[in-house]
């Protein structure tokens, strides 16, 4: 038993993706919250304390996709957080859909000092697919190994149709569209997805207009790809960003609403049992915080009209 208090030094380690490959060992350390910010990371590379593949990197060494960076951590015992909770919405022998909260990362990462939704799954369980960790709403997890695998063919060919909702800034010029863009790393801030990048990967949104508010329009997101960022990012691109999302020029939004996270919301899951073949649709409504954020867009007064704004 420990004598409680002192500082213990152990390594965590994180796997680099496909769309971390190409950003330097110092700025991936950062995008994934391994350090708190990049000259951390420098620190921390320098001072030996981060091993790529077992052996030591410099900070402008260029990670690749399956890498394994170990990061050295000093942090002191804290004491439990207090335990966070989901919804389960499908419960089934071989799935399940859960409904999780904001503000609720989905898997253990380096620099994560609270409980993870993975921790709080029955074990042998596995997440087939992610949701931010500010954005709430359904998830679908498999009970095992095969099922996993089945459910990310499912996946792969788009036969889990999955629909968010969305409050964004303006109004769209369109009441539907689609926005087909490939994404990867921005070249300019290697933290956030956008089309202004070196390594695009394809990516499909489909969006409808649900309400056109004073100043924001309320959209149902339908995704057809599952790139990191996607929604955010997108909704970004065409001059359209989520309320409330800090990364992508949504904050001014979010204070008007009173809203500290962005306002997406994982709504509907539809798919076929990938066993019994059973017919499913899970629906999820919007928490209280952006229910409420909604309400106060509704009553904002018009951008530029004789309330000002």
């Amino acid at each position: 038993m420990g004598g409680g208090g002192e500082a213990e030094t152990e390594a965590r380690e994180l796997t680099a993706g496909p769309d971390d490959a190409g950003l330097r060992l110092d700025a991936f350390l950062a995008a994934r919250g391994a350090c708190p910010s990049r000259a951390a990371a420098q620190r921390a590379i320098e001072a030996g304390e981060v091993t790529v593949d077992g052996a030591e990197r410099p900070k402008n060494h260029r990670v690749e996709a399956g890498e394994r960076v170990a990061v050295a951590s000093h942090d002191a015992p804290a004491p439990p957080p207090p335990a966070a909770t989901f919804a389960v919405v499908l419960d089934d022998p071989h799935l399940l859909v859960i409904d999780k909260p904001a503000g609720l990362v989905t898997h253990p990462a380096p620099g994560h000092h609270g409980t993870t939704l993975a921790e709080l799954l029955p074990q042998g369980t596995h997440v087939v697919h992610r949701l931010d960790k500010d954005t709430s709403g359904l998830l679908l997890v498999a009970r095992s190994e095969e099922a996993l695998e089945a459910l990310q063919a499912m996946m792969k060919a788009r036969e889990i149709r999955r629909e968010y909702t969305a409050l964004v800034e303006g109004h769209p010029d369109a009441d539907s569209g689609t926005i087909d863009a490939p994404i990867g790393r921005d070249r300019a801030n290697r933290t956030v997805m956008s089309t202004r990048t070196d390594r695009a990967r394809d990516a499909v949104t489909h969006f409808e207009v649900l309400e056109r508010l004073p100043r924001t329009s309320l959209l149902r997101v339908r995704l057809e790809t599952g790139r990191t960022h996607q929604i955010r990012a997108h909704l970004a691109a065409i001059g359209h960003p989520v309320v409330g999302d800090p990364q992508y020029g949504g904050s001014a939004g979010g204070r008007r609403v009173g809203l500290d996270r962005q306002f997406l919301h994982a709504s509907t899951l539809m798919f076929r049992h990938p066993f019994t073949r059973e017919f499913s649709r899970c629906e999820s409504k919007p928490p209280v915080e952006l229910s409420h954020a909604l309400d106060t867009a509704r009553r904002e007064p018009v951008s530029g009209g004789p309330d000002g704004g």
